[in-house]
C-alpha cells in the first residue's frame, strides 16, 4: 500500500508563498497520478490540482490557476505544489493523493491519501 506524507503547511500573509510537498513510498512513484485536495473549515473537499504519470501533464481548479503550480520529481518519489499570491480563502487542510496508473482530473478517482498539512493564510 502506498504511503503519502504532506509537509511544507503553515500561517502565512495574504500575497505570501508556500511550497507543500507529498512523499510518496511503498509505490513505483513514477506509475502514479497524483493530486491535492483541500477542506476549509465546514466544507466540503475539493480538488486543487492533479499531475499525470504518463507525461506530466496538469490540471487545475479554476480558483488557484495562475496561482498554484502543481509539479512531481520521479527521483525524489515527491510531489509538490507551489501556492503563490495566497489568499484568506485558501485557508484548508490540504492532502495530497495518488492513483495508479489514474487520471489527471477534477473528477478522477483516487484511491491513496495523506494526513494532511494545514495552510493558514491570514489577512
Amino acid at each position: 500500500q502506498v504511503q503519502l506524507v504532506e509537509s511544507g503547511g503553515g500561517l502565512v500573509q495574504a500575497g505570501g508563498s508556500l511550497r507543500l510537498s507529498c512523499a510518496v513510498s511503498r509505490g513505483t512513484f513514477s506509475s502514479y497520478a497524483m493530486g491535492w485536495f483541500r477542506q476549509a473549515p465546514g466544507k466540503e473537499r475539493e480538488f486543487v490540482a492533479a499531475i499525470s504519470w504518463t507525461d506530466s501533464s496538469t490540471s487545475y481548479a479554476s480558483s488557484v490557476k495562475g496561482r498554484f503550480t502543481i509539479s512531481r520529481d520521479n527521483t525524489k518519489n515527491t510531489m509538490y505544489l507551489q501556492m503563490n499570491s495566497l489568499k484568506p480563502e485558501d485557508t484548508a487542510v490540504y492532502y495530497c493523493a495518488a492513483q495508479l496508473w489514474g487520471q489527471a482530473k477534477p473528477r478522477a478517482d483516487f484511491s491513496s491519501w495523506g494526513q494532511g498539512t494545514r495552510v493558514t493564510v491570514s489577512s
